[in-house]
Order: C-alpha cells, then sequence, then structure tokens
C-alpha cells in the first residue's frame, strides 16, 4: 500500500507542475489547445510504449467496453485545455485550488455509491468532516 500511495502523491505533484508548464507552452506559442494537443501527442507516445512493453493484446478487449467508459478522455481533454487556458489568467495555485476541490467533492460521491465500479466507502460524518478538513486546509493556502 506504501508504494501505492507514493505514486499518487508523485502524481499529485505532477498537477500543479503539468499545469505551469502547459500553460507556459501555451503562452509561447500562443494557443491554449495547441499546447494540449502536443500534450496528449508526448502522452499519447508514452502510452502506446507502455502498452507495447507490458502487453499490447489489451487493446483487443477495447472495442467491447461499453461507451460511456471513453468519457475520461472527454474529461482529461477537458481538463488539460481548461488548466492551459486558465492558469495563466487566474494563477496555478488558484486554478489547481478548484481542481482540489472539484476532486474532493467527486472521489467522495463515487466512493458513496461504489460509481464505475469502484469500491464502495460510505460518507460518515467523520470522514465528511475530513474531506471538509482538507478543503480548508487546501483554502487556507491560497489566503496569502
Amino acid at each position: 500500500m506504501t508504494q501505492y500511495a507514493l505514486i499518487m502523491l508523485a502524481a499529485g505533484i505532477g498537477i500543479p507542475i503539468l499545469a505551469a508548464l502547459n500553460a507556459a507552452l501555451g503562452r509561447f506559442i500562443g494557443s491554449a489547445p495547441a499546447a494540449a494537443a502536443i500534450l496528449f501527442s508526448v502522452a499519447l507516445a508514452i502510452a502506446v510504449l507502455a502498452t507495447l512493453l507490458t502487453g499490447p493484446q489489451a487493446l483487443a478487449k477495447a472495442g467491447a467496453a461499453p461507451r460511456h467508459l471513453f468519457l475520461g478522455g472527454v474529461l482529461v481533454a477537458f481538463y488539460v485545455l481548461s488548466i492551459t487556458y486558465i492558469a495563466p489568467r487566474f494563477g496555478i495555485g488558484n486554478a489547481v485550488f478548484f481542481v482540489l476541490i472539484g476532486q474532493l467533492i467527486s472521489a467522495a460521491i463515487i466512493d458513496q455509491f461504489g460509481l464505475f465500479g469502484a469500491q464502495a466507502s460510505p460518507l460518515t460524518l467523520t470522514r465528511a468532516g475530513g474531506i471538509a478538513l482538507m478543503g480548508i486546509g487546501v483554502w487556507v493556502t491560497q489566503l496569502a
């Protein structure tokens, strides 16, 4: 479990870095959508390489997957396009603050109902308080 936590911590650290780098690229080249397209091109190359190294046969199953499972691609495109456009105007910290609040809300709902095959974890009063405390903590970081 520790290795999972460390990997997700690294992913979390990477999100604001991704936002700052892609926002800077968008400003440099003068186009947030083009910066997002470049980011996705690099990500696609890495994902294809990882797929080739770990088992390309999994791609054969994709055609049979329920169509709603592909909405993740729409959501990641929305995130990258919005953060690339908004972060330079709103600030990386402010943009990521609202992303984090959205993640806390969404994660609580997904866990409460076990949506999308996630392990159900009821939203108890203690858990809701912890999520609220996390949200307050994120908000406090933006006051300075």
